[in-house]
């Protein structure tokens, strides 16, 4: 029986196919897909914390606005905060910087002195109840701490993903893909700041009937489940 050329034409292209199949399936296994997928996730959960970032560094400056015409007298504290705020901001963190160590840090840092900055805006506040009546205070306040709380959320989120890829690229067979193809390096998670485990002290000395407290440079957060950098 003869076979046709076009039938012949057929199988070929049906062995090539099964060959291409038989060599893509183990290299799938290898990283070559999941390594890309879970380093987006990683990016894309990082866009998720600046954006928390970011919203909290919107609503400080009527924060400062309104604590500065009920409370004038704490120009110092008021200062503080806007300059802590203005360092947070201008330091930006792209992912191809969260795998470096040496400017995740700088980011955390610049956050974490904000943290504290509105820590001690909070206490000396506590020394103003005209000002703690005022409604638009109160809900300022509000959505800080509401943005604070999303903050905290998000940076789980993160090491979460962050601990995932890791592992990701780390381990067999993804990691010959994420070295060989891909390049990959360990993204770095946040991690608690030093003294964040400490209550705050609070110095009544020279506030004049105002409490001060020397609030830890804690971003809010000690996270979280993720590794140190191995994998603010």
């Amino acid at each position: 029986m003869t076979i046709s050329a076009s039938i012949r034409s057929a199988m070929r292209k049906g062995l090539l196919a099964v060959a291409a199949l038989s060599l893509t399936a183990p290299l799938a296994g290898c990283g070559i897909n999941s390594v890309p997928t879970k380093e987006e996730a990683v990016n894309a959960q990082w866009a998720n914390v600046q954006s928390a970032y970011q919203r909290r560094a919107d609503l400080i400056p009527n924060l400062v606005s309104t604590v500065r015409g009920a409370a004038g007298s704490e120009s110092q504290i008021l200062t503080e905060v806007t300059n802590a705020r203005a360092r947070a901001t201008s330091i930006n963190i792209t992912s191809d910087d969260l795998s470096n160590p040496a400017e995740f840090q700088r980011f955390q840092e610049a956050q974490n002195q904000l943290t504290q900055a509105m820590g001690q805006l909070r206490t000396v506040v506590e020394a103003y109840p005209q000002l703690q009546s005022q409604p638009r205070f109160a809900d300022l306040m509000t959505a800080i701490e509401g943005s604070e709380n999303q903050i905290n959320v998000e940076r789980i989120r993160y090491n979460e993903t962050v601990q995932d890829y890791n592992t990701e690229i780390r381990t067999f067979p993804s990691i010959i893909g994420a070295k060989v193809v891909h390049g990959a390096e360990p993204r770095i998670p946040f991690q608690a700041a030093p003294g964040s485990d400490m209550a705050p002290t609070v110095d009544f000395g020279d506030m004049g009937g105002g409490a001060r407290a020397a609030a830890p440079a804690n971003d809010n957060v000690g996270t979280t489940r993720a590794p140190a950098a191995a994998t603010n």
